[in-house]
């Protein structure tokens, strides 16, 4: 579904990614794990096409896509939730919803509408008229993810989705994740949480400095929190 095939990334001269290659196959969960400073969420950006590789090549499905434009990118079926979530603050979750909402001709494909969020996420019917502003941290998480959704995407980009947020959230935010997989969707995610990702994917890399150095499988749990810990010093 999608394929990344050795990336090399720059802010400005300083390069951030070095040869980064890596693939997620239609309905699976795929982390990208790694301390803050790695590269996770530039990959994420290049894959959005909001920092383009300089190097090497991105593919969707079997479409070249390094070099389209972010618009493009997320029209062809890729919806990025980012780590610092970017909600519209002075608009109320119903608004930051419809504002994001987007339709296919084909019915199939409109999976997600506002109705469809609010029964997903019950919280969020019931917070539906107050301002983003106003929302605690695991609510604008959860409206992040929510907005992401009303985009109709075939593959979604967690970038982060624990970072800052209570341990009660967390356990809140992670029980999506096997939920959305049941609903059809592919995710792709970043994370510094081992447990986290070990808890959701299905198969995992390792970045180290903008360089994957290894990738495992959640088959055998105990032997990839093995891999991941001793990779990462953690």
């Amino acid at each position: 579904m999608l394929r990344v095939a050795n990336i090399q990334t720059f802010y400005g001269a300083s390069q951030a990614l070095f040869g980064i290659t890596f693939s997620v196959e239609r309905g699976e969960v795929v982390a990208l794990i790694g301390r803050n400073g790695v590269g996770k969420t530039t990959t994420f950006r290049s894959i959005m096409g909001l920092n383009p590789p300089k190097h090497g090549e991105i593919y969707w499905h079997d479409t070249r896509i390094d070099g389209y434009p972010p618009h493009r990118i997320a029209r062809l079926g890729i919806g990025l939730v980012p780590e610092d979530r970017r909600i519209f603050s002075g608009l109320t979750v119903w608004e930051n919803l419809d504002i994001a909402e987007r339709t296919f001709a084909d019915p199939a494909m409109n999976r997600w509408d506002v109705e469809r969020i609010y029964e997903f996420f019950p919280k969020l019917h019931s917070l539906r008229d107050r301002l983003g502003g106003y929302l605690s941290g695991g609510e604008q998480q959860m409206l992040t993810i929510a907005r992401t959704l009303m985009g109709n995407p075939s593959l979604l980009l967690l970038d982060e989705p624990s970072e800052g947020l209570a341990p009660i959230v967390v356990e809140q935010i992670k029980d999506y994740v096997p939920k959305l997989k049941a609903e059809g969707m592919t995710i792709l995610i970043s994370e510094q949480s081992i447990d986290f990702s070990l808890d959701v994917c299905d198969r995992f890399y390792i970045l180290e400095k903008g360089v994957i150095r290894c990738e495992g499988s959640t088959a055998c749990r105990a032997e990839a929190e093995t891999l991941c810990r001793e990779r990462l010093l953690i």
